[in-house]
């Protein structure tokens, strides 16, 4: 993880640094700051129409009971992009035109969704940041280890009628365990009044 960042805060500035002095010593310093420019506003529009494209085939996926699981995942992609056109230099404009562009798009994104189908069956998921078997709420679960369906403790249960139906009833039980049962009989309307 420690050699990704360092290749991502180090090495793509330098990178691009490099990259943008040989372009403005061969075409010029303002020629340079244009293209950098024009390519962050073409770059943001093209996300922009491609996002929406995207969505829409989300939709209609949805709306025929498909999972638009690649569809996501070229969402990220063009998230992605978007950022990486908006980061002055031409490396990531690369970067971000090639995850811009639908025809290299589409198989990236497929080869990611597919790794990460596979990733869920051999490992039973995702559990990125919580350690192993361990999920966001700590070593036993948000429930502490216990099954939320179990009725260990106290139970309560009642049924109701609404105030503009005929009587006011009322039925509470509390079943503090399993012997003790406290029955609450029907109120009388006459004593709403008070």
């Amino acid at each position: 993880m420690f050699f990704i960042l360092l290749l991502i805060f180090v090495l793509i500035p330098v990178v691009e640094l490099n990259v943008l002095i040989e372009v403005a010593s061969a075409i010029g310093s303002w020629t340079t700051v244009g293209l950098v420019l024009f390519t962050a506003v073409v770059g943001v529009s093209l996300v922009r129409s491609q996002g929406l494209s995207t969505l829409m085939t989300v939709q209609q996926k949805l709306a025929r009971g498909e999972a638009p699981g690649q569809e996501i995942v070229e969402g990220m992609m063009l998230a992605a992009a978007g950022v990486l056109l908006l980061i002055p230099g031409f490396v990531t404009d690369f970067i971000g035109l090639i995850l811009l562009t639908p025809f290299t798009r589409a198989p990236i994104a497929k080869f990611l969704y597919k790794r990460m189908q596979l990733r869920m069956v051999t490992h039973g998921g995702f559990k990125a940041g919580f350690g192993p078997g361990q999920g966001p709420f700590g070593q036993s679960g948000p429930f502490g280890g216990q099954n939320p369906f179990e009725q260990n403790g106290n139970t309560f249960d009642g049924d109701f009628e609404r105030k503009d139906e005929q009587s006011r009833s009322h039925h509470i039980e509390q079943n503090k365990s399993d012997n003790d049962i406290i029955d609450v009989e029907p109120l009388d309307p006459k004593d709403d009044k008070k």
